[in-house]
């Protein structure tokens, strides 16, 4: 795995601004190699299907993975022909190769891909991106594993599909449904900071992004798809599986490893209440209680098995000592990561150094309690060693929790929630970047004159009142007319912020859809 890259923090989720003309919005790549013969209808059909339906700009990208037959110059001519289609050219075979290629050079915020043989129902392709336009989500991939899915294939493929998703879910708990759907969509501005940490160029490449991706915080959207599989697919399915098997083993060894810097990227993420700074509030005290609960009954069932073992080839004190010491350092470790939140391998050291203290308290504790015993009993039995021992790593249990929680993880309040930080306060009004123009502490100096002239003293500051009728009183200030008193709640003075967003023109938004109709223009769908 790459982990000399310096990726940098994931951007913030917010609706795409509007895009200047001539800007797409959408890029959808089609990776191809020697299909000459199924390129032209395929993106003709598709180039179709966005003009019908999708509102935004958008283009078709033919990304040649170095073919022998005629399909450059099919691409070449494709590209000709229709304005919103392009050519790309390459002289190395891979899917992941022709996707990172051509995804690195792209200007349109967001990026998608799918298969030449359109095998996915296109009606998808626009709650596929929406998400990703919205703001909403990160990824987007298309599910044929989903129980509103309709999919016609072969009993062969949906069983290796099952069984290959079945393996990412037990090896690398990945949590997305279908892996290899050719139905996917990622922002751009999130696509160049996982880029650069994915390494597979062939047919692992998305199955690796993915992870990674959903390792580092990002949202992947699912979308059911319904799919044909295409009876004349040249994808080698033996040989395919086994490299997909070999990108598993790597990429598993390296978050085992933790070679992948995925603790550098942050996620700002917009206004949500969970993301603000409260004060004088505890964070994460009961997610904490019940990690570190859950790791201390682990744990003492691992010194408790320890302890039996060694006690059989010595003495109660040098067994406690060595079960305690091997399984204070496990305990430690596991504390660090899941109960604190602490990632990576700085500090490390350090913890397990002020664990080791935490240890030695605890084995006073325990080897208090048996010599206890043993002074109370000149020989006890084996279960009352247990029960004895039992109590006291209770009151152990206690005391190591404050002392890690106190002195080794001190700062891990902000750790167990790491989207607190990741959101600086002077950014958050960039989510919006028209209500500044407005500030809601200026409203009042709509009428700055209003003030100076209090109603009860009109009479005494004009002695020609009496000529202006009372309906007219308003105009003694001329400058008042310039903002009409029907239009004084237009400002913002909605107490929530999401109120002047909501009022804010889309200028992207110009065209209307249609109802979809993919497949036979006579469809009433």
């Amino acid at each position: 795995m790459r982990t000399d890259s310096s990726p940098g923090s994931l951007p913030a989720r917010e609706h795409l601004p509007a895009a200047g003309a001539g800007t797409p919005v959408l890029d959808v790549v089609i990776p191809v190699y020697n299909e000459e013969k199924d390129l032209g209808p395929c993106v003709r059909r598709l180039h179709d299907h966005l003009t019908r339906t999708f509102p935004y700009a958008f283009r078709v990208t033919v990304a040649d993975n170095a073919s022998t037959d005629g399909t450059p110059h099919v691409a070449a001519r494709l590209a000709a022909g229709l304005p919103e289609v392009r050519s790309v050219r390459l002289e190395q075979k891979g899917r992941g190769r022709a996707l990172r290629t051509v995804w690195s050079a792209s200007e349109a915020p967001v990026l998608a891909y799918m298969d030449v043989d359109l095998s996915t129902d296109l009606n998808a392709l626009l709650p596929l991106v929406a998400p990703l336009i919205s703001g909403h989500s990160d990824l987007a991939i298309g599910s044929r594993l989903a129980r509103s899915s309709r999919v016609v294939r072969g009993a062969k493929r949906e069983f290796i599909s099952r069984t290959y998703n079945l393996i990412l879910r037990g090896s690398l708990q990945a949590r997305f449904s279908d892996a290899q759907c050719g139905f996917k969509a990622i922002r751009r501005d999130v696509a160049q900071v996982l880029l650069p940490l994915v390494e597979d160029t062939g047919w692992f490449f998305d199955t690796e992004m993915l992870v990674l991706a959903e390792r580092a915080g990002c949202r992947i959207h699912e979308v059911p798809v319904d799919w044909v599989d295409d009876p004349d697919s040249t994808v080698h399915i033996v040989r395919t599986a086994a490299e997909d098997l070999r990108g598993v083993w790597r990429v598993g060894k390296a978050l085992a490893t933790g070679s992948l810097p995925l603790d550098r990227l942050s996620r700002p993420f917009g206004d949500d209440p969970r993301d603000r700074d409260l004060t004088g509030v505890p964070q994460g005290l009961a997610r904490q209680l019940v990690g570190f609960c859950v790791v201390g009954v682990l744990s003492t069932l691992f010194y408790l098995l320890l302890y039996s073992g060694f006690r059989h080839v010595a003495g109660s004190q040098l067994a406690n000592a060595l079960a305690l010491l091997v399984s204070a350092v496990a305990n430690t470790a596991a504390n660090r990561r899941l109960t604190f939140g602490v990632r990576g391998r700085g500090g490390a050291v350090r913890h397990q150094a002020q664990g080791l203290v935490v240890f030695g308290i605890g084995l006073a504790l325990t080897s208090g309690s048996l010599a206890a015993l043993s002074a109370a009993t000149a020989d006890p039995d084996h279960s009352t060693e247990l029960a004895v021992l039992i109590a006291a790593n209770l009151a152990a249990t206690v005391l190591r929790f404050l002392l890690f929680r106190a002195w080794v993880f001190p700062d891990a309040g902000s750790e167990a929630h790491p989207q607190t930080p990741r959101v600086p306060e002077h950014r958050l009004p960039e989510a919006h970047p028209q209500t500044p123009r407005v500030p809601e502490h200026r409203l009042p100096e709509a009428h700055p004159q209003t003030p100076r002239v209090p109603e009860h003293r009109l009479p005494e500051a004009h002695p020609q009142t009496p000529r202006v009728p009372e309906h007219r009183l308003p105009e003694a200030h001329p400058q008042t007319p310039r903002v009409p008193e029907h239009r004084l709640p237009e400002p913002h003075l909605d107490p929530h912020p999401t109120a002047a967003y909501r009022g804010r023109s889309d200028a992207t938004v110009r065209r209307r859809p249609v109802r979809p109709a993919d497949t036979d223009p006579r469809d009433a769908r």
